[in-house]
């Protein structure tokens, strides 16, 4: 190494001191400025991943999703001479940790028995009833017997704003594993809007539709089975119950304000509706006609035209085709006189059921169940 090279090294290492001394806050006498600093690099395998959990989006869900609850509806229909059964699923949500369950009237409508199912992974099952509701308004307050239930607060519909993000929980399309989750923004409010009616059966005579007034429009996913499930912002608070797609339309939902339905869910949690007693039969009243055309032991009485699965009166032995003629010890001569009856009963009421059948006469102990409709 020349002599040259050899002096250059020292000079090289007290600029490149200097210049570190001053890079860590020292300053020069030669210049009073603030001091540069700057930060060292920092290896990219050790940045800090983003925590999901702390998503607000997320946070907000976890929060609420407890309390959106499946609710599945038993429905037994009948025509005058035959019946039928089948399941429905929608929606609810828990406003109240004693058991009280906001959800669609649609939901819940001609059902002769009503289960809510809380959010897994501990699901469990509830027997339901209506308390309250406005048909009209497609709203159903339910009653479960539970205690320390998570619940989700209301808020107020009409602090929305356009634009504002919304998130739709329900159980749409009756999946397996827990509410589904949509998210989407505040299309439009106060709209008033004519759908279909999911229940529209052609006997009765109704035209099948449903109009539903001072509506959210949303573009957040709704589904069938998201039906009765909240519409909630971003507070963790319900603003709207989803009731509605658009049919072919893309992206447009609707929900019922939660403004608007605060007055039927105070009325019905203040003047809940009495349990209803029930035997689950459907019947006919026995005449000389219908004796002969089915070879009836008798002319008088209720003909079973058909029993509700998993009904008390299924539970006890009565099937289709028995002639109910005593009830608790009175005699049945038809079955409005029945119906009489029953509703005069009380639920968990142990009553004896007379019937005449082609094996015979028969007596059944029935103990009466709780009608989930008023």
């Amino acid at each position: 190494m020349s002599k040259l090279t050899r002096r250059m090294i020292p000079a090289v290492l007290a600029v490149s001191m200097a210049g570190a001394l001053l890079g860590a806050g020292c300053s020069s006498d030669q210049n009073d400025a603030a001091p540069v600093t700057s930060a060292p690099a920092v290896p990219l395998a050790n940045l800090e991943r983003l925590d999901p959990a702390r998503d607000p989006l997320v946070q907000v869900i976890e929060r609420v999703r407890p309390a959106v609850v499946n609710v599945t509806s038993d429905v037994f229909q009948t025509s005058p001479l035959g019946g039928g059964s089948g399941q429905g699923t929608g929606t609810g949500f828990i406003i109240r940790s004693d058991g009280i369950v906001v959800t669609n009237y649609h939901v819940v409508e001609g059902a002769s028995k009503l289960t809510v199912i809380t959010t897994p992974p501990n699901s469990k099952e509830f027997n339901a009833r209506v308390i309250g509701g406005d048909a009209s308004a497609d709203l159903a307050i339910l009653k479960i017997e539970g205690h320390d239930l998570p619940t989700v607060p209301l808020g107020n519909s009409s602090d929305l704003m356009l634009g504002q993000r919304v998130v739709a929980l329900g159980y749409a399309l009756a999946l397996e594993g827990g509410p589904s989750v949509t998210t989407g923004i505040v299309s439009a409010m106060g709209r008033t809007i004519t759908a279909q009616d999911p229940n529209y059966h052609p006997e009765t005579g109704a035209d099948g539709t449903r109009t539903y007034r001072d509506i959210i429009q949303t573009d957040a996913a709704i589904n069938p089975g998201n039906s009765g499930g909240p519409l909630i912002n971003l507070a963790g608070e319900v603003i709207g119950i989803n009731s509605a797609g658009a049919g072919q339309a893309e992206n447009i939902g609707f929900s019922i304000s939660i403004d608007a339905a605060k007055p039927i869910i105070d009325d019905a949690i203040a003047n809940p509706e009495q349990p209803v007693a029930y035997l689950g039969v459907v019947t006919q009243t026995v005449n000389k006609g219908l004796a002969y055309q089915f070879n009836l032991p008798v002319d008088a009485g209720a003909y079973v035209v058909d029993v509700s699965p998993e009904g008390p009166a299924q539970d006890a032995g009565l099937k289709a085709g028995d002639v109910i003629v005593s009830f608790d010890g009175t005699k049945v001569s038809g079955s409005e006189q029945l119906g009489d009856l029953i509703r005069a009963g009380s639920p968990d009421q142990k009553v004896e059921v007379g019937v005449e059948t082609d094996q015979g006469s028969k007596t059944y102990e029935v103990t009466l169940g709780t009608n989930p409709l008023p």
